[in-house]
This record gives C-alpha cells, structure tokens and sequence, in this order.
C-alpha cells in the first residue's frame, strides 16, 4: 500500500485552483481496501498498522515477529495514517496567517481536519472541534474552563487523567461500583445532594483502562442532565474499538488521544458544547489565540480573545497530529465499526477463554465476565511478580504488554483488594522476580493485531505458569529485566 505523491504535486502545482479545492484534492486518502471483510466478520483481516514485520530478540536465542499487546497504552499507528501524512509532508506550511500557497493548503488541510473529526463523533451544529497533546491535556483544558464554585464529581476508577485535573473545583470522589446501574445509581445519589442551583460536571470513562469494561455512558449522561450537570467523557479507550457519537450518547465533551487512535503521539481532542470554552480564559496566551491586541494609553494591552476553537489553540499548531487523526477517523469509519467490533470480541474470546485454562491466573473485573468490553485485559498470575512476569513475556516470547497500576492507582488498588495505603507505582515496583508486588499485568489489542499474537500470548502464559521462566531476572532502575551476568 503507497500514497500517490505524484497526485498529491499535480494538485499542488495547480496554484489558480482555490486552496480549498486543493486542499480536498492535494492531499489523497489512500484508496486502497485497509480490511478483507468476509462473510464472518470475525474472520476479517487485520488492518495493515507500522511495525507488524518488525523482529525482536529473544533472551534465549534467535528472533520472533514482535507481538504489540499493548494498544491501551498506545496503538501502532495504521499504515493507511502514515501514508497519507507522507503524502502531505512535502507541502506543509504554517496555518492560518500565511499568504503562500502552501500555507493556504495546510490551513484548509487543518480544517478539513476538524470537520472530520467532528463528523466522527457526531457532533451537534455549535459543537467545538479543539485539538489538544492528549486526552489529559483535553481534560486539563476543561478543568482550566469550569466556571467558579464547578462541583465535579467522578469515579475513584478512573484513569488520572480524568481524576486528577480538577484543582481548582470542588471534587468529589464516588467509590468504585460492582455494576452498571449500580454506577448510575451512585452518580444518582451524589447529585441529589449538591446545591441544585450551582454548575457542576460528572467526568467518566466509556471503557477502563484497566478492565476494557464499557460504562454506561449514556444512562449516566441522562443521569447527570437530570440534576442539572454536565457531564464529559473520557473516550481514550472507547473511540479505538467502537463508535462515539456525542450527540446519540447525549454528553456535553467528549475527549480522546491520537496514539490510542492509530495515529502518531502528540494530538488529541476536546469536542463539546462551546459556551463554558468561550467564557473561560484561554487555556495558552499567545498568538493563534488572540483576534486583536492593542496598547493602551496607559501603556497596558487590551486582547480581544478568538471565540472560536483557535482560543484555545495558541501558538503553531501541530498540523501533521491533527491531519494524522482526521486519517485515521477516515480508516476506522471506512473499515465498518461492526466488523471491527466483531474480529476484536472473537479476539477477547479467544484470550479470555484461554486464561481461564489457568487456575493461577486471575482476571480483574469490576462488573463480571459477562460485561461487554474492549480488547483490554488486566490480571494476576499467583506465585509471580507481576513485573517478572511481563519480562518474561517480553524477553523470552516477544510479546509485549503492560504491568503496573497503569496509571489508574485507586481502581486497580480496589480491584485487588489491597490496603489504599500499600506501595505502587504506574510502572514496575521495587521487588524482586517471585516477591509479592501491588501490581498487574495488561494484555490489550486491536484492530491490528493478527490472531497469531494473542494465540502466542496464551500459550506463553500458559507455558510460564507450568514451566516457570527459562531465564533469571533482576530488578534495576525499577523494571524487572533479564539477568545477563
């Protein structure tokens, strides 16, 4: 699979077209079919993503096609995204205050950009598109917009970068449910008792990180509206693997990272009601952000502020991110949800079934195997470190996963039953290959994971646990590596 540069300069060499045509037509979406689809969906090829060819060695001896089983922390990025920003790279140019050519077609590019992203999420007319670093640096840049005296209420299982950015509002922390509705009626009940007449926010995951388990999103939206909030979701671990529309869920923002969406690191999204955006500072001063500044005869500044998603997008914007992820909302919408959906629970099925061979292992779960989830999975092996075991993953099979508490503290905490106050870390902790640790391992995929990697992945579980590691590890800098003498 290629992009067309040589179409991608034709266009651009065309300078009497309007930028706006050329935009749509310089930069091509490569047209190539991205997934085989069957009359089974499940069996529907993986989408083609970096990396899939790339070999690893193994600590025993000799070389494995690498296994990528960590996509909640980031996903490959898909071959069809790459192709189309190389095809772009050559005729990038500053946006929105440049007179040249180049510049008129990246500006058109970056909105065109919006617009898709907005079509993907279904947005509603005066939705705003604001394109941010992360789903962190989304949630901060709401956090800094709340009005004055902004009650926020949300769940102790959510990731950090949902549960940590409210400094400066009234938080409350609602303990961690055991079912759907029993999340619904919690939200329920802690709204009954705040001031009615104040604003308040509720922020919660559509899928945890840590479970892969889908909230319900939509019943807590309906909640939330009921007593007067609003409510934001963190869709980092739901718009990968299913579809997200704002409108159809009913919630106020919605926000999401490049890198869990097949796109290269460094974008995300906030889209969402505009008007708390608006009346809120900037989150960044700086130019981009600003309409008019002029001095005062005092000798001060007087800045008129953009009203539009550009307040909040001071300085130059990354282009390539925002293009990479418009891409990549194109390859996942025009490979069918459903297909998707289906290949990745026939994948989940497979692992799930297969940890369930093993009486040492354990599944975290909050809501019980028959939830409905995405491609994340979070267990415990008895007798192992967690960190020592991943490394064996990694060092002896070439698979690659995740230990730790996968930066959601509180709820894997919980979902282990230990004391609040025992030690932990987002990465590995400090103990040794068969010490007890607070911590976990995380298989996670998607649709780019071929069957053969998760097949790998329980029968290398399944190995471990009966023969042990083949090798001896230690502990160094905090992570659990291979021992070389």
């Amino acid at each position: 699979m290629s992009a067309r540069p040589d179409a991608v300069a034709t266009a651009a060499a065309n300078a009497v077209e309007p930028a706006a045509t050329v935009a749509a037509t310089a930069v091509p979406a490569v047209v190539e079919t991205v997934a085989t689809e069957s009359a089974d969906p499940c069996c529907a090829a993986p989408l083609p993503v970096l990396g899939r060819d790339v070999t690893v060695p193994l600590v025993t001896g000799g070389e494995v096609t690498y296994a990528a089983l960590d996509y909640a922390a980031s996903a490959p990025a898909l071959q069809r995204v790459w192709d189309d920003v190389a095809a772009y790279a050559p005729y990038y140019g500053s946006v929105h205050r440049g007179a040249g050519y180049l510049s008129q077609l990246s500006t058109d590019l970056f909105e065109n950009s919006r617009a898709t992203v907005a079509e993907f999420l279904g947005c509603r007319p005066g939705d705003q598109v604001v394109f941010t670093r992360s789903t962190t640096d989304s949630l901060n840049l709401l956090a800094a917009a709340v009005p004055a005296g902004c009650e926020v209420f949300v769940f102790e299982t959510e990731h950090h970068a949902s549960l940590l950015p409210w400094r400066d509002a009234r938080v409350t922390y609602l303990n961690a449910p055991r079912t759907p509705a029993q999340a619904v009626e919690t939200l329920e009940r802690a709204l009954a008792d705040r001031d009615p007449h104040g604003p308040a926010l509720v922020c919660v995951t559509g899928a945890s990180n840590v479970t892969g388990e889908l909230w319900p999103v939509k019943e807590l939206a309906a909640a939330a509206h009921a007593h007067g909030a609003r409510i934001v979701l963190d869709a980092a671990q739901l718009a990968p693997h299913h579809p997200v529309s704002v409108a159809e869920l009913d919630v106020d923002w919605v926000a999401f990272s490049g890198h869990k969406l097949y796109a290269p690191f460094g974008s995300g999204v906030l889209a969402g009601r505009a008007d708390w955006l608006q009346d809120s500072q900037p989150y960044l001063a700086g130019g981009g952000a600003s309409r008019k500044v002029a001095r005062r005869a005092d000798g001060g500044v007087d800045v008129e502020w953009h009203t539009t998603a550009a307040r909040h997008e001071a300085g130059s914007p990354n282009v390539i991110g925002v293009y990479s992820i418009a891409s990549a909302c194109k390859a996942l919408s025009e490979a069918g949800f459903d297909a998707l959906v289906a290949r990745e629970n026939h994948l989940i099925a497979t692992v799930r079934a297969g940890l369930a061979e093993v009486p040492e292992v354990r599944v975290l779960s909050l809501f019980g195997d028959d939830a409905p989830r995405v491609g994340v999975i979070s267990f415990v092996v008895e007798g192992w470190n967690s960190s020592h075991f991943a490394a064996a993953l990694s060092a002896e099979y070439g698979i690659g996963v995740r230990d730790g508490l996968f930066c959601a503290h509180p709820l894997v905490r919980t979902l282990l039953g230990s004391d609040p106050q025992d030690p932990g870390e987002c990465g590995a902790p400090e103990a040794a290959p068969g010490e007890r640790s607070l911590n976990a391992i995380r298989v996670s995929f998607g649709a780019g994971t071929p069957d053969e990697h998760v097949e790998r992945f329980v029968n290398a579980v399944k190995e471990l646990v009966r023969n042990g590691a083949r090798w001896k590890y230690r502990t160094e800098d905090g992570r659990c590596v291979p021992d070389r003498g």
